[in-house]
C-alpha cells in the first residue's frame, strides 16, 4: 500500500514518521469500500478496527437515550476514526461513522494498529494530536450552543465545511450539504436554517442550486 494513495492530502497519521516507516505502517492495512449511507462503526460496540479514509466522506454521529442523533463533526480524506481500537483492552466506539459519500479507507485491526504504535511511537503521538483536535472541536462545539444564537451557529457551520469540505469554483468555494444537515449539526430547526439561508442567498453571501452551497462572500455571511 503505497504512500501515494494519499498525494496532494495532508494526513495528520503520518507527520514525523520516516519514509520506511511509513511504508510499512500501510502495507500492514488492508483497502476496504463503503458505500453511501453505510454505518462502519457503530456506538458501545468493542472497537476491534482503525479506519483512514482515503477518499469520500464520512461523519460522526451519536444516538441519544431518547432516540435521537445528534450529528458530529465530518471525517474527510486523510483522517481517522476508530482510535479506542488502541486502547488495551479494547475500548468501546464512542460515537457511529457513516458514510456520506461512497467512501474508500485503510483498515487495521485491533491487534495490528496496536503493535505499530508500540513500534512507532511517533504513531501514537499522531493519533494523541488527533484526539486533542476532537476535543478541540467539542469544546467549540458547546461554545457555540451556550454563547451563540442561531445564526452565528449556522454560520460557523457554513464555513466550517467551506474549510473542510468545500473546492473553489468560479463564484466562491462549493460543498455538498443539505439544510437536513445543517439543521443537524447547528441544533436548529429545518425552518430556522431555509429562513437564515432564503436571507443570506438575497445578500449574495450564498448561492445554492442542487443541494450544493457556494460560499460567496464570508464577510456578508458573518
Amino acid at each position: 500500500m503505497a504512500a501515494s494513495h494519499f498525494r496532494g492530502v495532508d494526513v495528520p497519521l503520518l507527520r514525523g514518521l520516516k519514509q520506511h516507516q511509513i511504508d510499512l505502517i500501510l502495507a500492514a492495512a488492508k483497502g476496504r469500500r463503503f458505500s453511501k449511507k453505510s454505518v462502519i462503526t457503530y456506538q458501545g460496540e468493542l472497537a476491534n478496527q482503525f479506519f483512514l479514509l482515503q477518499s469520500g466522506r464520512m461523519r460522526f454521529f451519536f444516538d441519544t437515550a431518547s432516540g435521537q442523533k445528534l450529528v458530529m463533526m465530518w471525517v474527510t480524506p486523510g483522517h481517522v476514526f476508530g482510535a479506542p481500537a488502541l486502547v488495551t483492552p479494547p475500548a468501546p466506539y464512542l460515537a457511529s461513522t457513516e458514510a456520506l459519500q461512497d467512501s474508500t479507507a485503510l483498515v487495521w485491526s485491533g491487534p495490528t494498529i496496536r503493535s505499530l504504535a508500540l513500534q512507532f511511537p511517533q504513531l501514537m503521538m499522531n493519533v494523541f494530536q488527533t484526539a486533542l483536535d476532537y476535543l478541540a472541536w467539542y469544546i467549540a462545539t458547546h461554545n457555540a450552543l451556550v454563547f451563540q444564537d442561531a445564526r452565528e451557529r449556522l454560520a460557523d457551520i457554513l464555513v466550517g465545511y467551506a474549510h473542510t469540505i468545500g473546492q473553489r469554483v468560479s463564484e466562491g468555494i462549493q460543498f455538498s450539504v443539505t439544510n437536513e444537515e445543517l439543521a443537524q449539526a447547528a441544533n436548529i430547526s429545518l425552518y430556522t436554517v431555509s429562513r437564515l439561508m432564503s436571507g443570506w442567498k438575497s445578500t449574495g453571501a450564498i448561492s445554492k442550486r442542487h443541494g450544493r452551497v457556494v460560499l460567496r462572500s464570508r464577510k456578508k455571511l458573518l
